[in-house]
């Protein structure tokens, strides 16, 4: 199930540009999702790039800004010390943050859902991970 998910994922990246030699900055928290993608850049020959989820929006701005990600990988929220965090909300504003001073606000956002509540959406640029993989 792993290997098709990876598959799908790596389908899924093809599609939206991502090709040998590009990154896929990855800011999820430790869940099936991470390995997925790390598979499926794998496939693709694409560079995996990690974006830690304890990063503050400063430090997580200056890091996409670096990666020069073709997609970025996050998640909605995680589960943290029995509390639900945001994830993809601190991604946002660091990418609003750095809007001005690069791509990397510009460019898909594949968000894996983990849990269920609301999440502020950019349409253009956010797609459900679940989506796309079901598009393959």
């Amino acid at each position: 199930m792993l290997l098709d998910q990876a598959e799908r994922a790596a389908v899924a990246l093809h599609r939206l540009g991502v090709r040998a030699g590009d990154r896929v900055a990855v800011h999820l928290p430790l869940v099936p999702d991470s390995v997925i993608v790390t598979l499926a850049c794998g496939q693709l020959d694409a560079i995996r790039s990690t974006l830690p989820v304890s990063l503050t929006a400063p430090e997580l701005a200056e890091r996409a800004r670096e990666a020069r990600a073709r997609v970025l990988v996050t998640a909605d929220a995680a589960f943290w010390d029995g509390a639900i965090r945001p994830v993809k909300a601190v991604l946002d504003r660091a990418l609003a943050r750095d809007a001005a001073g690069s791509d990397a606000a510009k460019r898909p956002v594949l968000v894996v859902n983990r849990c269920a509540r609301p999440v502020r959406w950019n349409p253009g640029r956010d797609r459900w991970w679940h989506e796309e993989l079901e598009e393959v």
